[in-house]
């Protein structure tokens, strides 16, 4: 997966700027998009941070749902030894919650969580959602990160009366017409189409 990656950072220098069309293509790869209709609740994915909680309220303002919820945040050893010497700390579930309080959403939920990472949101969220009586959740996520993340809530929801609709943060810092021309945008871009090879290969039919 380095090679691969190294092989599309090489590729980027080369590619002359009369071929960005084929660029923006590899960028809408990444890119799952799906509308957004009424839901019983809307999920903030763990690593959406305040883009997420920025969609999540605007998605609760048009009346697509009235609740929201977001992964609990396990401490790390560093975070437990700022508690341990009586600082203060928030964890980002904690900074997620406050942000859509401070966006005029009042009923937040934590959903708890061990570990982080998407192939354990794909384990917990049908789950989660089945005991709590949710049929349909909306879960908001990066641009970047959503073809992935569709691929793994489709396998994972495999046997459970759940639909769950991957929505991209309109706030995203990912642009798939223009990823290749900052820093930031190639980092993401390249370390998402590794991920998203990876995981085709290992569930091809996916």
């Amino acid at each position: 997966m380095v090679c691969a990656g190294l092989f599309l950072s090489a590729l980027l220098l080369c590619i002359p700027a009369s071929r960005v069309r084929v660029l923006a293509m590899a960028g809408h790869i990444l890119v799952v998009r799906q509308a957004a209709t009424m839901a019983d609740i809307i999920v903030v994915a763990i690593d959406a941070d305040g883009a997420g909680a920025l969609e999540a309220a605007d998605l609760v303002h048009r009346g697509v749902s009235a609740k929201v919820a977001v992964f609990d945040d396990p401490p790390s050893e560093v975070d437990r030894e700022f508690l341990r010497r009586g600082l203060p700390y928030e964890d980002r579930a904690a900074v997620t919650t406050r942000q859509l309080h401070s966006l005029g959403v009042g009923n937040v939920e934590q959903i708890p969580r061990k570990t982080s990472g998407s192939e354990q949101e794909g384990d917990i969220l049908p789950s989660w959602s089945q005991q709590h009586g949710y049929r349909t959740v909306i879960l908001v996520t990066s641009s970047d990160h959503s073809r992935r993340l569709n691929r793994i809530l489709r396998r994972s929801l495999h046997g459970y009366q759940v639909r769950v609709i991957v929505q991209n943060s309109s706030y995203s810092q990912f642009d798939p017409d223009s990823w290749w021309t900052n820093r930031e945008g190639v980092r993401k871009g390249v370390v998402e189409f590794q991920k998203l090879v990876l995981d085709i290969l290992r569930h091809p039919l996916s």
